[in-house]
């Protein structure tokens, strides 16, 4: 009985630590945002870029997770015609992540007849609305400048 004791005395400590151990790795975990892009109004995308550098700037970019999600007249951002399409493959290379609406790109498909050419970096998502959804599932602030 005393074994028993003993035995399970010290399963309760090993659980304590460890169940600390994830408290303390959970206090750690950087932060994570979605950042919502719909419209292709210049000045707005400006200011969804600007939001995730001034946030890798504050928090550090090892402590923020950053996505910007753009669907709708918010896509023309991520294409290889963006006047800001240097500044995003440059931010992509910086662990700033941008997923483009698959939705939206087929629409651009069937309205135009062609698929739209997305900037190096960019990944698609099936759905914008979708994605943006699933993050703030898993915990991601949500901002729509």
């Amino acid at each position: 009985m005393k074994i028993l004791s003993r035995g399970l005395m010290t399963l309760i400590l090993i659980a304590g630590l460890f169940g600390g151990q994830a408290v303390m790795a959970e206090a750690k975990a950087p932060h994570k945002i979605v950042i919502q892009v719909s419209t292709d109004e210049p000045r707005t995308q400006q200011i969804a870029l600007n939001n995730a550098v001034n946030l890798q700037k504050a928090l550090g970019q090892d402590n923020v997770v950053i996505e910007i999600v753009a669907y709708g007249p918010g896509l023309g951002m991520l294409t290889s015609t963006s006047p800001q399409g240097e500044r995003i493959s440059s931010l992509a290379m910086q662990d700033i992540q941008f997923s483009a609406c698959g939705n939206t790109m087929k629409g651009v498909e069937k309205k135009t007849g062609k698929m739209p050419v997305l900037l190096d970096g960019v990944k698609v998502v099936e759905a914008g609305v979708l994605r943006i959804m699933e993050l703030q599932e898993q915990g991601y602030a949500y901002v729509r400048p």
